[in-house]
């Protein structure tokens, strides 16, 4: 069976991981072949991930606003490698993958991680995704708390594959790596708290660094770091500033290797005002590290409150203090909330059950994995083509979905 993901990558980041990771723990006789529009050349880091890993990756050279181009270059490649099911990651993935997916007779199925709603032109086109979803053959939405949203919109075939996590990525941590964290700051700190995450106005930040200042007027010692890049670096930068935190909070910038410092976090705190299924958690659980976290989205799916860690509303400071005041009470609670994280991500969060749920799915659409069809058109009545399917393609800018 020939899989195929259409995304328009911008850089190596958790959607992505969540992409090479489904690829990589599907059996082998599933090949999947990854698909990017070129975004100013942006999608190399994570064409170069799959690559890396043995992975088929291709920059696709047409785009905005050469749209039906765009179209016919996505089909030709759906032909050349006998595709048999397109998956689309994204609003841009899903509007002319799924025309060229129809060109070529086979299924369409959007990947739904959720809508940001960060400026005007990005809830312009995640209102254009929103209508185009329900003529999508599957819609695969990754919490339930997505899958709400997106049936709100009219679609009727959708999908529950939960985001997932290997915890054998942090299985022997270095260390050395706490170090190089605690180097950071200045002067010596007992805690360590991370952040991440782009830094865009709708994954709250600023509500954070105001948790902070509160939580460091009674203990100096602790330590925030907030891993990440995006447009709101600068004001955020003066928030620390001005509330007098700049030895205690620290902006590190975008960090590829991420994955090594996790586990030697004494907490991850994710501040967002909206969220699918946050990948930052799963790895947080992974490495054994307990969360606070803002109730909304898929996190409440993951985060068991007062178990793994702690769930707290959106855009309250105070309450997101509470929240991490709880978490550090002793050293012992923080060890019991991280190994219940751990055990959670473990047991219904693991690539064995997501590709199981994905295996389902394509043999929904496609047949029995081992007697695959390649048919000219799709058969299942279910999938067709709605009468009302729209004509019009709409200029896009890069996708902003994470």
């Amino acid at each position: 069976m020939n899989v195929v993901h259409l995304t328009a990558s911008t850089f190596h980041g958790g959607p992505e991981r969540q992409m090479l990771g489904l690829a990589r723990h599907l059996p082998a006789e599933v090949r999947s072949v990854f698909l990017s529009f070129r975004e100013g050349d942006r999608c190399r880091p994570f064409l170069s991930a799959a690559r890396q890993q043995g992975l088929e990756a291709i920059g696709l050279e047409k785009d905005t606003p050469h749209l039906f181009a765009a179209v016919r270059e996505i089909a030709g490649h759906l032909a050349s490698v006998e595709a048999d099911v397109l998956l689309c990651h994204g609003y841009k993935a899903n509007l002319l993958g799924r025309r060229a997916a129809r060109q070529r007779g086979i299924p369409a199925v959007a990947v739904s991680r959720g809508w940001t709603g960060e400026s005007f032109r990005v809830r312009l086109y995640e209102r254009l995704d929103r209508f185009h979803l329900r003529f999508m053959d599957r819609v695969v939405c990754v919490s339930e708390a997505q899958a709400r949203k997106v049936r709100a919109t009219g679609a009727k075939r959708v999908r529950v594959i939960h985001n997932a996590v290997d915890p054998g990525r942090f299985a022997a941590p270095d260390p050395r790596q706490r170090t190089k964290l605690a180097r950071h700051f200045r002067t010596p700190k007992t805690r360590i708290i991370g952040a991440a995450g782009r830094l865009s106005p709708e994954k709250g930040f600023g509500v954070l660094v105001a948790a902070a200042e509160r939580l460091l007027r009674d203990d100096p010692s602790l330590g925030f770091l907030l891993f990440g890049d995006g447009a709101c670096r600068a004001e955020l930068l003066q928030q620390i500033n001005e509330a007098g935190l700049g030895g205690s909070f620290v902006l590190t910038g975008f960090r590829p290797d991420l994955d090594r410092f996790i586990p030697h976090l004494d907490l991850m705190v994710l501040p967002s005002f909206t969220e699918g299924l946050p990948n930052v958690l799963l790895e947080a659980f992974a490495g054994g590290v307990p969360v606070v976290a803002t109730a909304v989205g898929g996190t409440p799916e993951l985060v068991e409150d007062g178990a793994s860690g702690y769930l707290v509303p959106p855009r309250d400071d105070a309450k997101l203090a509470e929240g991490i005041a709880k978490a550090l009470a002793s050293e012992e609670h923080l060890r019991e909330l991280g190994a219940r994280g751990r055990q959670r991500v473990e047991e219904d969060f693991s690539f064995r059950a997501q590709v199981a749920r994905y295996l389902a799915l394509f043999e929904e659409l496609c047949g029995p994995l081992e007697r695959l069809p390649k048919p000219e058109a799709v058969s299942n009545e279910e999938v067709t083509v709605p009468d009302a399917e729209p004509a019009v393609l709409l200029p896009l800018e890069p996708t902003c979905e994470r």
